[in-house]
C-alpha cells in the first residue's frame, strides 16, 4: 500500500495545530506550544518545497531540513510530556 508522504505530513501538521489549540492559555503551555506548532507545521511545508527542488542535491538538503524539524518537534513533545504539562 503506497502512502503519500505529502498527505501524511499535512495530517501531522493538522494534529499539531489541534494539540496547540487544546493547550491551556497559561504562559508555560503557550511558550512550549508555539515552539511545537512552528516546528511541527514546517515539516510538511519543507517536504512540499523539496518536491519542487531543481536538483538532487537541493532535494537532499531540503529533506535534511524536514528531518531537523521532525527531531525538534519530538523534542518539544518530550518536554511537554516530561514536564507533566500533557499526558503521554
Amino acid at each position: 500500500m503506497k502512502v503519500d508522504l505529502g498527505e501524511r505530513t499535512k495530517k501531522y501538521a493538522v494534529r499539531v495545530v489541534r494539540l496547540y489549540c487544546a493547550l491551556p492559555k497559561e504562559t508555560e503551555y503557550q511558550v512550549l506550544g508555539r515552539q511545537l506548532l512552528r516546528s511541527g507545521t514546517s515539516v510538511g511545508a519543507n517536504y512540499s518545497e523539496a518536491n519542487r527542488a531543481r536538483s538532487k542535491s537541493e532535494f537532499i538538503a531540503i529533506m535534511g531540513s524536514c528531518l531537523k524539524e521532525l527531531d525538534e518537534t519530538k523534542y518539544w513533545f518530550d518536554v511537554l510530556i516530561e514536564s507533566g504539562l500533557v499526558p503521554d
